[in-house]
């Protein structure tokens, strides 16, 4: 039998995991709005700019205390989903 702590524990990570999803949702019509924005398909993947946003991140995590490692990989993933994204709307335009 599972232990009543973690099952506690789990179902917080659960709402918590409800928010993520929201927040996705909004960065996903923000993604929608700049893709409008670009003329061709080389305007998708910004290196300056991914370069930036990881900096950044990095920068703000230490500051907060969160393994810059895994906030690192978190918004790889995340850079490397909404580039793909970007390239499946685009065709569809």
């Amino acid at each position: 039998m599972a232990n009543k702590n973690i099952i506690k524990i789990r179902k917080n990570l659960d709402k918590l995991d409800d928010k993520f999803l929201n927040l996705i949702k909004i960065r996903t019509k923000y993604v929608n709005q700049v893709l409008k924005n670009k003329k061709y398909k080389k305007d998708i993947v910004d290196k300056k700019r991914i370069k930036v946003i990881l900096k950044n991140i990095s920068i703000k995590s230490k500051r907060k205390k969160i393994d810059p490692i895994i906030t690192n990989k978190i918004w790889k993933s995340i850079i490397k989903a909404y580039i793909e994204y970007e390239y499946r709307k685009f065709k569809k335009r």
